[in-house]
């Protein structure tokens, strides 16, 4: 019950609204239960009245119809409309709520989170798992309780009207509860591996859709459709097992309660032969017993219902309670007034406590304003080791100190605030050019935005689309080449003005004229910032102040161009092999 005292919270500032909903709805399910008193009274006070002639008859009989017509035509609707509205609403609302939470929480999890678990999953969770949850809402606080009220009011006024036919109507009750109890205590279990089943599902299809032009450029579409036919069989599998589990539920539960009726209709027919029960009563006591097993059988579709939204309820506290790999310290404080002098102080790194060290006892220092190129073959750690300068991750051993301060003594959004990324795969959201420049700095004026796209040699490219700084990039940027992304990318790094420049890959896989344009762009990008720029080209580095040359987590070489070069070392050879290419 841990979830649903936790979901209350976000329940709990919409009190006014749920009870309004409450009151408004109580009179809602108790106008139904005026039916059978007008039948009784028609069919006992007006038309077995032997004593009234058949002028008032019709007269008696007008006025009550007209009585109903008025409740049921005018009074009615417009309490439907409110409590359906009421309800509707700050169940929405909820929803509103907690979705902000999700989002805000989703934002704070580590890149070690979004490596393990794939985004379709994530996206089930705050999308399908938080609208289930709705159900709460409407069923379990409110729904829940005015069929309660309606069962309580209906049991009073059959008491009122004859207290043996109502304990006959009420005889089921009790394997009413047990077949309750039974059939739908595994619910809540099925109902979340479904859930799970269907969030794995979402997750592959995000990642295929995601990846279209690979399945389509190896032509494995097939294979691709028996993948997902795995992932869908599963799903269904699941489905069906929890849909079994439920039908027999209400066949048991439906057939157990279409009983009362007829135990009443029996009961009740033998008192009226005998001329102990009017037919009035009768008709209205048959009425009552479906007005009263309606609820029943709500509330057994609640049962089903909240199940499944307590189920989801499960999955969605089971996200916010993901733990933060990267935190603020309480007394963290904030990154002002950087100058960018960077040292790396004995740092050791492994991405995971059960994993070998990718990083091994770096000992570096970048001066201010200094351009450092980390070289190496793929899988050295160079990635690795500029990711602990945004905090991506926190160093295993060791420190990392900008001006002089550990970098986890700053709080994590105001570090991040002085550092400007531009990686081989930029993603830009599927929005205009401009929005996406803006993302350097959202306050930025359209003078800026443009000032910024000159810089990045972006401005003469934007201005011959369609609709210039207004045309949409599509998904991750796809309308755009790679010159372009990267040009973009790179004019949002120039808005946001950092001291602090991490190129990683930014100019691998382009043509020579992109190169040529982006390369003419971080140069200017770099000037007077400390920069460090992740490389294979080692042509395109040869300008940096200093050159480190990281092999299996470690450093192993380090200088300018020319000394490494003369060194005739790992670089040396490196380079030359290059070259030769």
């Amino acid at each position: 019950m841990g979830s649903i005292r936790r979901y209350m919270n976000f329940v709990k500032p919409y009190r006014r609204e749920i009870i309004s909903t409450l009151f408004i709805g109580a009179i809602k399910f108790a106008i139904p239960l005026l039916i059978p008193i007008f039948i009784k009274y028609v069919i006992d006070d007006i038309i077995g009245n032997r004593e009234l002639s058949t002028d008032i008859k019709i007269h008696k009989l007008l006025f009550v119809l007209g009585v109903m017509f008025f409740i049921f035509v005018v009074l009615r609707p417009p309490v439907e409309y409110f409590r359906q509205y009421l309800a509707q609403s700050t169940g929405n609302r909820v929803l509103y709520d907690i979705r902000d939470r999700l989002f805000e929480h989703i934002q704070k999890l580590s890149f070690k989170y979004y490596s393990n678990h794939r985004a379709g999953e994530v996206i089930s969770r705050v999308i399908n798992d938080v609208e289930q949850t709705k159900d709460f809402v409407i069923t379990g606080l409110m729904n829940i309780w005015l069929d309660l009220a309606t069962i309580f009011i209906a049991v009073g006024l059959m008491l009122s009207m004859d207290v043996k036919l109502t304990i006959v109507s009420l005889l089921v009750f009790p394997l009413y509860a047990f077949s309750v109890k039974y059939f739908f205590g595994n619910l809540r279990r099925l109902t979340r591996v479904r859930s799970q089943a269907l969030a794995e599902m979402q997750g592959f299809l995000h990642e295929r859709v995601q990846g279209m032009p690979v399945i389509k450029s190896f032509a494995i579409e097939d294979f691709a459709q028996d993948q997902f036919k795995d992932q869908n069989s599963n799903f269904l599998d699941k489905a069906l097992y929890q849909t079994n589990w439920t039908a027999k539920s209400f066949a048991v539960v439906n057939t157990i309660t279409d009983l009362a009726p007829l135990i009443v209709i029996a009961y009740a027919g033998f008192q009226v032969i005998h001329g102990h029960l009017s037919v009035g009563t009768m008709a209205a006591f048959i009425s009552y017993v479906d007005r009263l097993y309606d609820p029943l059988r709500r509330l057994v579709n609640s049962s089903t219902t909240l199940t499944q939204a307590i189920a989801s309820m499960d999955r969605v506290f089971e996200l916010i309670d993901e733990k933060y790999d990267i935190t603020d310290r309480p007394d963290a404080i904030e990154c002002k007034d950087v100058k960018g002098n960077i040292v790396f102080d004995h740092v050791s790194f492994a991405y995971d406590e059960n994993e070998p060290e990718v990083l091994k006892d770096i000992d570096l220092e970048i001066k201010a304003g200094e351009t450092v190129a980390l070289v190496g073959m793929s899988g050295g750690g160079k990635s690795s080791l500029v990711s602990l300068i945004s905090r991506f991750y926190d160093v295993t051993k060791g420190r990392i100190l900008l001006d002089g301060v550990d970098i986890r003594d700053f709080k994590v959004r105001s570090l991040r605030d002085h550092i400007g990324m531009v990686l081989q795969d930029n993603i830009l959201f599927s929005d205009s050019v401009k929005n996406n420049i803006l993302l350097g700095r959202p306050d930025a004026s359209e003078e800026e935005v443009i000032a910024a796209a000159k810089a990045a040699n972006a401005h003469d490219f934007i201005m011959n689309l369609v609709d210039g700084y207004d045309t949409k990039v599509g998904e991750r940027g796809v309308k755009l080449s790679g010159g372009q992304k990267q040009r973009v990318a790179i004019a949002r790094v120039f808005l946001k003005n950092p001291p602090i420049l991490i190129l990683d890959e930014a100019t691998s896989a382009l043509d020579l004229e992109s190169e040529h344009l982006i390369q003419e762009a971080l140069e200017k990008l770099a000037k007077d910032r400390t920069t460090f720029i992740v490389a294979h080209r080692l042509s395109t580095i040869t300008h940096a102040d200093r050159i480190i040359l990281i092999e299996n987590g470690q450093v192993v070489e380090s200088g300018t161009h020319e000394e490494l070069m003369a060194k005739q070392g790992s670089y040396y050879k490196l380079f030359q092999v290059q070259q030769l290419n």
